[in-house]
């Protein structure tokens, strides 16, 4: 009988060697998961201001708003400072539901973007007047670019009826509107005639109310 071998045949000291191995694999530290963690979006407090606006030429199609749209709207005509978290939940929506939903507006084009209101007698610019004009046929957009460079002018419109044109100034006093009329409304030569109609009152119905929105 050869020496080193025991009776069943195997080799001594083997079977401690497999239990070797067995014990190295269980000590073995775990592999770490590799898979990235999904990235975490975080959304804005405050609405976009109006660097968002896209340009004209690439605004889509209006797409039908909704409950909720019409409703946020009327909250950011209120008040164009309204937090996402405030306009979400006074329309019971999700804070990421309101961001993407003002985004789309804007991107739409429906808001074209934020602006304060101004008491303009406060700012200095106590008097208002509308001036109707009558221009050349066909001069619209001649006229509207030398309107649009009148200081103080606030709203350019153009209409039917008895005149073409309808435009809202506002002015330190009534010379300064006397001499944007009769200086540089009627130094434009497509400008047939004007009349100017003085404001006594006004009332901005933008906000709903005299003391703003109540948050």
């Amino acid at each position: 009988m050869a020496e080193g071998t025991d009776r069943s045949g195997e080799t001594p000291g083997r079977s401690g060697l497999g239990a070797g191995r067995t014990g190295a694999t269980a000590d073995r530290p775990p592999v770490p998961d590799r898979t990235p963690a999904p990235e975490r979006t975080s959304v804005p407090d405050r609405t976009s201001v109006p660097e968002r606006t896209p340009p004209p030429d690439r605004i889509p199609s209006p797409r039908p708003l909704d409950a909720i749209d019409q409703d946020i709207l009327r909250i950011l005509q209120s008040d164009g400072r309204a937090s996402i978290r405030s306009v979400a939940e006074r329309v019971h929506v999700s804070r990421a539901n309101a961001y993407a939903r003002i985004n789309r507006l804007i991107d739409d084009g429906v808001i074209r973007g934020f602006s304060a209101r101004i008491d303009h007698e406060r700012a200095g610019q106590g008097a208002s007047a509308y001036i109707t004009l009558k221009i050349v046929q066909n001069s619209w957009r001649t006229v509207r670019e030398q309107l649009e460079e009148l200081p103080g002018a606030a709203h350019i419109a153009l209409v039917s009826g008895d005149f073409d044109v309808l435009l809202l100034v506002h002015a330190p006093d009534n010379r300064s509107l006397r001499e944007l009329v009769l200086t540089r409304l009627q130094s434009i030569p497509e400008v047939l005639s004007t009349r100017t109609l003085l404001v006594f009152e006004e009332t901005d119905l933008g906000s709903g109310s005299t003391t703003g929105p109540t948050l």
